[in-house]
């Protein structure tokens, strides 16, 4: 299509921006890294919560 020159959006708001970049504003990247934070530190929480309660499970199963 003649007209349309390469670009991307924003993963925040949606705006067009140039090919390799990612945000559009250093707002948008502040944005994106704290949520990116927040995934990772969901994640950790999770697994940590996952082997607690594995290491549970172990000690309180019943013996054989």
């Amino acid at each position: 299509m003649p007209g349309i020159i390469p670009h991307r959006h924003c993963v925040i708001c949606g705006k067009a921006i140039e090919s390799e970049m990612v945000t559009c504003s250093d707002d948008c990247q502040e944005t994106l890294d704290k949520e990116r934070r927040k995934q990772r530190n969901f994640m950790i929480f999770m697994m940590a919560g996952f082997l607690i309660l594995i290491l549970l499970l172990f000690i309180f199963s019943p013996s054989r």
